[in-house]
C-alpha cells in the first residue's frame, strides 16, 4: 500500500477566513449544475437566516455550518496547509420588507429586499495531503451540502436538521470529486451546533484516507474495450427503464440519461480521461468520467450520485478480476 505523500508549499500556512477573493475559475468549480458562487463574507451580511415558523427560532445557518465543519479540520489537520472554503449556492428564496410590500419588484431598492438559498454545497481543500494516481495528483478534501427542503420549517426549534458532509479527494485535472462510503454521512439528524460538531469530528477520525487510496490505484490495472464500453453505455440508458424486481438485482446506477450521454460523449473528446487509440478506457478513466458528469447534479443529490459512481465502477473492477458475470457488461 502506498503511504499518502506530504509536502510543504512555498506558502504560509494560515487561517481559511482570511480576507482573499473568491476565485470562481474553472480549476475550483467542484459542481456547476445550477450553482453559483458566492463568498462566506456575503452569505453572513446580507443574507437572512430561516427560522421555525412556531417559535421564529433560528435554523443553523449556512454560515454556521461551514464554520463547524471548518474548526473541525483544523482540529484534525493542524500543520497543513488548508484552503479558504469554497461554496456554491442554489435556489434563492428571495422576500421583501414589510415597508415595501406594495412596491412592484423593479422599485425595490436594495435595503428593502431579503435573500437566502435553499441549498449550499461547500469543500475545504488540503493540498498538503495529496497522491498520485495514473499521473493526476489528488488532494485532500472536506465538505458538506445542506438543503432547507429536507427540514421542517414549520415545526419549532428542537426539530432535527440535516446535512450532509464528506471527506475524500478532490483530482486536480478535473476538480471531480472521488467520495465513497467510509468518508460520507449523507444524512446527519441534529438539533445543535455541538451535534453537528460531533458527527463531523467522527467522520473525520473513522476516515481511512490511506485504504481509500489504495482502492482507488486498482482502478487504473483495469479496463474495458470498446465494445465491453458501448455495451455498458447502452445498459446504462436501459436501467432507468427495468422493472423494479431486475432492477433490484443488479447494481445500482444514480446518474441520468443526460450524464451517461456526457460520459460517452468524453469518451471520444475528454482531454484528460478519453480512450485510448485501440478503443480500450481503464476503469480510473472511466471513474473520472462519471464524476466529472456528476457535477451537472443538482446540490441535494451530487453527493449521493459521487458516491454511487465510485461503487459502481468498483463493481465492475471486481467483475473483472473475479471473472464475474456483471449485467452492465454482459
Amino acid at each position: 500500500m502506498q503511504e499518502i505523500q506530504l509536502y510543504q508549499p512555498d506558502l504560509v500556512i494560515r487561517p481559511s477566513f482570511n480576507d482573499e477573493p473568491l476565485e470562481d475559475t474553472p480549476n475550483r468549480q467542484f459542481i456547476v449544475a445550477n450553482t453559483l458562487p458566492i463568498t462566506i463574507e456575503e452569505m453572513r451580511s446580507t443574507h437572512i437566516i430561516p427560522v421555525y415558523a412556531k417559535d421564529n427560532e433560528p435554523l443553523i445557518s449556512h454560515n454556521d455550518f461551514i464554520d463547524v465543519v471548518e474548526s473541525v479540520v483544523w482540529e484534525a489537520y493542524k500543520g497543513e496547509y488548508i484552503l479558504k472554503p469554497i461554496v456554491r449556492v442554489s435556489h434563492p428564496i428571495k422576500g421583501r420588507v414589510p415597508e415595501a410590500r406594495n412596491k412592484p419588484a423593479n422599485e425595490l431598492n436594495d435595503w428593502e429586499k431579503t435573500l437566502y438559498y435553499e441549498r449550499m454545497a461547500f469543500i475545504i481543500e488540503i493540498p498538503s495531503i495529496d497522491t498520485d494516481i495514473n499521473g493526476n495528483n489528488l488532494s485532500l478534501t472536506i465538505g458538506g451540502v445542506k438543503s432547507y427542503s429536507q427540514d421542517n420549517l414549520y415545526g419549532k426549534k428542537g426539530s432535527d436538521e440535516h446535512f450532509k458532509v464528506f471527506v475524500g479527494f478532490k483530482n486536480q485535472v478535473c476538480t471531480n470529486l472521488c467520495v465513497w462510503t467510509d468518508g460520507f454521512m449523507d444524512r446527519i439528524e441534529v438539533d445543535c451546533i455541538g451535534m453537528l460538531k460531533a458527527c463531523t469530528q467522527n467522520l473525520i477520525e473513522r476516515y481511512n484516507v490511506n485504504y481509500q487510496i489504495s482502492q482507488m490505484q486498482l482502478l487504473p490495472d483495469y479496463s474495458l474495450t470498446e465494445h465491453q464500453f458501448a455495451t455498458l453505455i447502452g445498459k446504462c440508458r436501459m436501467y432507468g427503464h427495468l422493472p423494479n424486481q431486475l432492477k433490484n438485482q443488479i447494481p445500482q446506477l444514480q446518474l441520468g440519461d443526460t450524464q451517461i450521454a456526457a460520459v460517452c460523449k468524453d469518451y471520444y473528446k475528454d482531454n484528460s480521461f478519453s480512450r485510448e487509440s485501440n478503443g480500450n478506457i481503464n476503469l480510473w478513466k472511466l471513474y473520472n468520467l462519471f464524476t466529472g458528469a456528476n457535477k451537472s447534479s443538482y446540490i441535494d443529490n451530487f453527493l449521493d450520485r459521487g458516491v454511487n459512481a465510485y461503487h459502481f465502477v468498483e463493481r465492475i473492477r471486481f467483475g473483472l478480476e473475479n471473472k464475474q458475470a456483471n449485467w452492465f457488461l454482459d
